[in-house]
């Protein structure tokens, strides 16, 4: 499928006209620089939240995410322990999935571990396909590349769990490390 005209008439990559969620993510997140531990980490961590999942969900659950996991500070929870997995469980504004939520702990625990001059931020860096023509249409656009598959290695090498080839991709998508706005979209030339 190739780009579709959205409500205001600008041609959008067409899953982002699912719903107004949807087209808010796609034309000021999705695709955009995102830098620092805290905020990579989230993404990581919803990223890893979505598996399984549609990304409405997660998005639609966000808010409620940044709160029950104190907006993703990873000192803050790599810190959790049972009682903190007992009341996220019981969270209804998030998906309670006990494995999620213990990589999710895990993963902030992995990455306070990184040896120094490692970050997530550089591991991405490493990970950064070249560039390569814009995908004309959705069928361009893979689930995973062997760029993803590498970053998923060295992330699990290093400790992350629920990381993925896919995850590991969509994680590049989201955070700009790779522009997978169709060539005919709008916003591809702001990302």
């Amino acid at each position: 499928m190739t780009a579709q005209p959205g409500p205001d008439g600008l041609l959008r990559c067409p899953w982002a006209l699912g719903s107004p969620d949807y087209l808010a993510y796609h034309d000021e997140e999705w695709g955009r620089p995102v830098t620092g531990e805290a905020a990579l980490f989230e993404r990581l961590s919803l990223e890893g939240f979505q598996s399984g999942l549609s990304w409405i969900t997660i998005l639609r659950k966000r808010e409620a995410f940044r709160e029950a996991f104190r907006g993703f500070d990873p000192e803050t929870v790599a810190g959790f322990g049972d009682a903190e997995v007992a009341d996220l469980m019981e969270n209804p504004g998030i998906v309670r999935n006990r494995a999620k939520i213990q990589a999710t702990i895990n993963n902030a625990r992995a990455l306070l571990a990184l040896p120094a001059g490692e970050s997530l931020e550089i591991l991405l860096g490493k990970h950064r396909p070249p560039p390569g023509p814009a995908p004309r249409s959705t069928a361009d656009v893979p689930a995973s590349t062997p760029d993803s598959v590498s970053l998923s290695r060295a992330l699990r090498d290093r400790g992350f769990r629920f990381v993925g080839p896919v995850t590991a991709y969509a994680m590049l998508q989201a955070t700009g490390y790779v522009n997978d706005h169709l060539a005919a979209c709008s916003i591809r030339g702001s990302c």
